[in-house]
């Protein structure tokens, strides 16, 4: 699943995302079973994304698989990623990461650094790819894979559940 010449990563940033947060939540996405759009919770996230670094040119997707939020060019190129809050501080860093490795791995970017914005709290987090990072972001993304190509997984009972979008599919 790893990139040569041969092989390009298709893994998007959302399943990156998805992988900590919910595993089930994950296989529902990548079959394309969506109910975001439902969410009160994805739909205040979308507002605070709207209202918030209104100077920036914000939304870029990258053939089809990452979508960031904005980016600045300084000495290195900035990846921001806007968030509510930091209670998925782990699944927000990742996505990141995997868009960081992404543009490296595919497209040949070396000098980047990324940024996790959480207006609210008037908090950033600056986020750097290692070559541990890297190492790491590949078992994951081979986790993806098995996930992806296995059946089902069954859901677990977590705090988040309650906000989630597919709360209805998993408990109901």
């Amino acid at each position: 699943m790893l990139p040569n010449s041969e092989k390009h990563l298709q893994v998007r940033g959302t399943e990156i995302n998805y992988y900590f947060i919910c595993r089930t939540k994950l296989w529902l996405f990548s079959h394309n079973i969506q109910m975001e759009q439902e969410s009160e919770s994805v739909s205040m996230g979308k507002q605070l994304h709207k209202k918030s670094y209104g100077r920036e040119k914000k939304d870029f997707t990258i053939d089809n698989l990452i979508s960031v939020d904005f980016i600045r060019r300084g000495e290195a190129l900035e990846l921001h990623e806007v968030k509510k809050s930091s209670k998925m501080e782990d699944a927000h860093r990742y996505q990141l990461l995997y868009y960081m490795y992404y543009l490296k791995k595919e497209k040949g970017i070396q000098n980047i650094v990324g940024f996790i914005d959480y207006p609210k709290l008037r908090k950033k987090e600056k986020v750097e790819l290692t070559e541990s990072g890297e190492k790491y972001l590949e078992g994951i993304i081979e986790g993806i894979g098995q996930i992806i190509h296995g059946t089902i997984p069954k859901p677990e009972k977590k705090k988040i559940c309650r906000k989630c979008a597919y709360y209805e599919f998993c408990w109901v």
